[in-house]
């Protein structure tokens, strides 16, 4: 099974950020998301060229932002690393918990204790194998 995960560090840029006029700011999150996933990245590994998922978990401090507007931005930042295309992504599952409240992390990775040890806010990204696609629970 293919699993890749990494922390990235701070606020997501919104894909939204280019029609707004702020390109080199999304051109320079998509460089920090890209440096930071090769960070984590192992010779060992390689880049899954089957169907994969894709979960982004943004963990907030204060002003959350929508969700929806992160993941295009993150997809094309590890496309060549952690998969050869970003049409390799099949399932996608994108969350948002604000780090006052109160939650549980069950089977919590050392590179998602890492994230919270950071002690600000993060997202947490991870691909996976697609599942069985002839099955939808």
């Amino acid at each position: 099974m293919t699993r890749f995960e990494f922390i990235v560090n701070g606020r997501p840029v919104s894909q939204q950020a280019r029609k707004r006029g702020k390109g080199n700011r999304l051109q320079d999150w998509k460089k920090t998301v890209r440096q930071e996933a090769e960070k984590y990245w192992s010779l060992e590994q390689k880049t899954a060229t089957g169907l994969v998922m894709l979960q982004i978990t943004y963990f907030y401090d204060s002003v959350e932002i929508d969700i929806d507007n992160i993941v295009k931005p993150i997809q094309d930042a590890i496309k060549g690393l952690a998969y050869v295309d970003d049409n390799q992504v099949s399932d996608l599952l994108v969350r948002k918990r604000n780090l006052s409240n109160n939650f549980r992390i069950e089977n919590m990775t050392l590179t998602l204790a890492e994230g919270f040890a950071r002690g600000n806010e993060f997202l947490h990204i991870v691909v996976i194998d697609a599942p069985n696609q002839e099955v939808i629970i």
